[in-house]
Formats: C-alpha cells, sequence, structure tokens
C-alpha cells in the first residue's frame, strides 16, 4: 500500500504545505529551549538548568501575554528582549544578582549566539524552501510573537511563503486547531490535499491531523521526553533537508 503522502502527490489534485517555523525552520528540530540553553552555557551564565528552565518559562509567557516585542523587531532583537527576561525573572526571585553591566553583557552575548546559530541553520534549510516553494504554496503557521514577517525579511525568507498565520496576530494559538484550520483557508486547498510539517507532535502534528491534513513530524529533541505514537504521522525525518527526497 502506498505512503498517503505518496498518493496524494501522485493524485493530480493541486498539495499545498503549512510549514511550522520556530523549532522547525530555524533550528532543525531542536527545541529553542535547548539552543538557547546550549548559549548560556557558552557564554558562561552562571545558572543552572533547572534556574533556566523555570526562566524560560516565564520568559515565553511574558512575550506571549504582553506586547514587549514590536512588528518591526527583528529576530535578534526579539532575542535580547527575551533573555532580559529571562535574567530579570531570575534576579528577582533573588536567584541571581548580575551587575547592570554584567547583565547586558550576557543578554548580547546569548542574543548574537542564538543568531549565529539560525544563521547557519537556515544556510541549508533556505535552499530547501526554495525548491519547495517553486512545487507548491506554502503557508507559515507558526506560535510567534507579532514579527513574524520582520524575521523572515532579516533571514532572506520573504517572498517563499504565500501567507503566514502567526498565533499572535490571530489570538490563537497552537495546539487550538483553528490556528491550522486559518491556514488551510490560505493555502486555498482542502485540508486533505495539504501536508503539515512541523517540529512538535503534541502543538503540530496531533492539531493538523485533527483537521485532515496529512503530517510530517520533524524528530528532533524535545522540551523533555515523552512517548508518541509513531504510527499517526505519514512520515517520520530527522533532518529539514530530508523534505526534498519525500516531496520534490
Amino acid at each position: 500500500m502506498k505512503n498517503a503522502i505518496e498518493t496524494l502527490l501522485s493524485s493530480g489534485k493541486p498539495v499545498a504545505l503549512l510549514l511550522d517555523y520556530g523549532g522547525t525552520i530555524d533550528t532543525n528540530g531542536r527545541h529553542w529551549a535547548g539552543v538557547l540553553w546550549e548559549a548560556y552555557q557558552a557564554v558562561g551564565v552562571p545558572i543552572s538548568e533547572a534556574q533556566f528552565r523555570d526562566a524560560y518559562v516565564f520568559g515565553e509567557r511574558a512575550l506571549a501575554k504582553a506586547p514587549i516585542v514590536k512588528p518591526n523587531d527583528n529576530f535578534k532583537q526579539m532575542l535580547l528582549k527575551k533573555v532580559e527576561n529571562e535574567l530579570a525573572w531570575l534576579e528577582f526571585k533573588k536567584e541571581v544578582n548580575f551587575s547592570g553591566l554584567q547583565s547586558q553583557s550576557y543578554i548580547y552575548d546569548v542574543a548574537n549566539y542564538c543568531d549565529r546559530f539560525v544563521l547557519q541553520t537556515l544556510e541549508k534549510a533556505r535552499p530547501v524552501l526554495k525548491q519547495l516553494a517553486a512545487k507548491f504554496p506554502i503557508v507559515l503557521v507558526s506560535n510567534f510573537y507579532g514579527n513574524l514577517h520582520s524575521v523572515l525579511q532579516t533571514y532572506e525568507l520573504d517572498g517563499i511563503f504565500r501567507d503566514v498565520v502567526e498565533s499572535s496576530v490571530e489570538g490563537v494559538r497552537k495546539p487550538d486547531p483553528k490556528l491550522f484550520r486559518l491556514a488551510v483557508q490560505k493555502a486555498g486547498v482542502p485540508a486533505a490535499q495539504t501536508i503539515l510539517v512541523g517540529d512538535s507532535f503534541r502543538k503540530d502534528i496531533l492539531p493538523a491531523r485533527s483537521i485532515g491534513c496529512r503530517t510530517i513530524w520533524l524528530k528532533g529533541t524535545a522540551w523533555k521526553e515523552e512517548e508518541f505514537d509513531e504510527t499517526l504521522p505519514n512520515a517520520i525525518i530527522t533532518d529539514f533537508g530530508e523534505l526534498q527526497n519525500i516531496l520534490l
């Protein structure tokens, strides 16, 4: 029996792609908490992983709830605000005590580390995206902070995607299937003729599958160890570049 994706691709019907951004395109399957923790360690921020995880959760919630990130902020500017909030949270809890200059140095060093990481990752992802865009309409569907268009422009990814569905703009976050329904509408084909590619099993694969999309799971390093039913995605990859073998 042919794979459901192969059957769809050979059916002659128009096919569209829905792609996650953060954790999929920009980190090649690595959870952003892991990238940030690596950056904290690399620049010598003197905190434990448990302290970092606590600060990371606070920072994510703060940026999601309040308009801290502005629409014109590029990714590095967003990271500066994110790391500033994380360190401020730890200082507020009296778990660290940095001088002003020391804190600013850590903030800039972590942001620069992450920016370089994304640039290197996108050097491999960008040509794959362009090849996919030449064959399929692509809609980004992402939990982000209202500045995704600016991020795409900074990293020379603008013009690749038919549309962008962003949680902060739409007022709904993954794993709510509403965000995926919006993406399907913008793709212009029925859900059964869309293929979702994402790194989060719970936030991408399950909700997209629930509305009838085909799914490809980019299985990477997760926030925490969990067991998933790997028979549910139509395909599993461990590198973004593998999409060339499946879809092109």
